[in-house]
């Protein structure tokens, strides 16, 4: 015969507490907030894409480039917060910033001084180790990823021819993968007619750049997404091309298939979004999409 309990209430009040604890959407370690706070996030997804795009490609790229590469992102992203935060602080409508803005705007200090130094020696090794041919196709990219930075905080100069464009996510797909990409590219010495593989390599990593960019803003709003399916349905593209190049080209199926891994763990991510909080969300998006590296890994 169970025994009666002594206080019932209090054996109530414990259950719950222990079935609210037990609810509580999941926190990320600090060291997984801090990487995401301080925009080290774009930094390290752009050097593992770069390298694994090299990889794919056969190229050896030179150890400057990647060093070039996460400083350029790291002043891009930590001047996009900046600007973004105080936009949102002179006119009062803090609604749109998130957890990276506001760090970023107590940090300000700090970030914008480290930042102007991360330019500098971002632009000394452009000018001392950068080959000038390679300068000069790079000065296109630089000139593209301006506009979009002037479109967005600058909306006056914003383009109208631009319209059907206007999309922050489909462009910083595009920018971001064309940055990966491009050192690799410019050192390619193969036949034109092996190309179109490593082309096609970077359109699906730009479409799995927009599919986080994307995540990640219907996250925040709150929108109803179907980012799930969209998640799964560039996975299984991505997993049916990685089979028709498994033979002529191993690596650029391998890493097809690394990026269509990513593709699905962000669909489970929004599946899964009600039990993990927004930051870690946030940082998770991120995080999944380093599973290339591991081609890397031999």
């Amino acid at each position: 015969m169970p025994v009666p309990l002594a206080n019932p209430s209090a054996a109530q009040n414990r259950l719950a507490g222990s079935t609210q604890a037990s609810r509580a959407p999941f926190d990320a370690p600090a060291p997984l907030r801090l990487w995401h706070l301080t925009s080290l996030d774009a930094p390290s997804v752009a050097v593992a894409w770069s390298l694994s795009f090299a990889w794919a490609a056969g190229v050896h790229l030179p150890k400057w480039v990647p060093v070039l590469l996460a400083l350029g992102t790291w002043v891009v992203y930590v001047g996009d917060r900046l600007l973004d935060a105080r936009a949102a602080f002179r006119s009062g409508s803090l609604g749109a910033l998130r957890e990276r803005h506001f760090f970023h705007w107590r940090h300000r200090r700090v970030l914008a001084s480290s930042a102007c130094c991360a330019a500098v020696l971002a632009a000394g090794i452009v000018f001392s180790l950068m080959p000038p041919a390679i300068r000069e196709r790079n000065s296109v990219l630089a000139f593209a990823a301006l506009a979009y930075f002037s479109g967005v905080h600058v909306p006056r100069v914003r383009p109208k021819t631009l319209a059907p464009f206007r999309s922050k996510e489909f462009i910083v797909g595009v920018l971001f993968t064309a940055g990966c990409a491009f050192p690799v590219f410019v050192r390619i010495h193969a036949a034109a007619g092996s190309l179109w593989p490593l082309l096609l390599l970077a359109a699906f990593f730009a479409a799995l750049a927009w599919l986080n960019c994307t995540a990640i803003d219907r996250w925040e709003s709150a929108e109803t997404t179907g980012v799930s399916s969209a998640a799964f349905a560039l996975a299984a593209i991505g997993s049916l091309a990685a089979l028709g190049f498994f033979l002529p080209q191993p690596r650029i199926s391998a890493l097809i298939f690394a990026g269509s891994a990513s593709a699905a763990l962000l669909g489970l991510l929004d599946l899964r979004r009600s039990r993990i909080t927004p930051l870690t969300l946030r940082c998770a998006a991120d995080l999944v999409l380093l599973v290339p590296i591991f081609c890397l890994v031999q």
